[in-house]
């Protein structure tokens, strides 16, 4: 006999987030070629589970960068400092779904040089058809890889108003 998920375990899953994970890296990787540092894996989540910060993600351009995207959630301070205790809270999860990933050869971890990479890119792997609530899940997870990418593990921290 199978048990009834409830909302919460279909949305917060490993799967949906080692799918959003290689999304993330596959946006990194598109900008700057490279693995991400693995702490960032840890800031997907956070931003992606929480739908009024997602729809922030999404209203704003790929080329506006993390800045503009912090001083559009920062535009009520709460919501910004919010992101440190979602990323506390979702870093079991995080973990889990990096795990997941690495199983399931979406994501590389380089535990020496603690980088998380994605493992194909957009050219060698298509998007599987995704349904409709979580299509923007995959468009936001690589804004997201390719806003990080172009500033450091220092700035994006800065931004974002977390420690690691």
């Amino acid at each position: 006999m199978s048990r009834v998920l409830n909302e919460l375990e279909i949305v917060q899953n490993p799967s949906l987030g080692a799918f959003a994970l290689w999304r993330f890296g596959v946006g990194f990787q598109s900008e700057s070629g490279v693995a991400s540092p693995l702490p960032l894996g840890f800031l997907v989540l956070p931003l992606l589970l929480h739908q009024p910060t997602r729809k922030i993600i999404a209203s704003t351009q790929r080329n506006s960068g993390l800045a503009l995207f912090a001083a559009k959630l920062g535009e009520e301070r709460e919501n910004l400092l919010a992101v440190h205790e979602r990323a506390l809270a979702l870093r079991r999860l995080s973990l889990q779904s990096i795990a997941m990933g690495a199983n399931n050869r979406l994501l590389s971890v380089d535990y020496g040089a603690a980088t998380l990479r994605a493992n194909t890119a957009d050219d060698v792997l298509k998007k599987p058809p995704l349904p409709e609530r979580i299509r923007g899940f995959s468009n936001a997870a690589e804004k997201v890889g390719f806003w990080f990418s172009r500033l450091s593990l220092h700035q994006v921290a800065s931004t974002l108003l977390v420690s690691f």
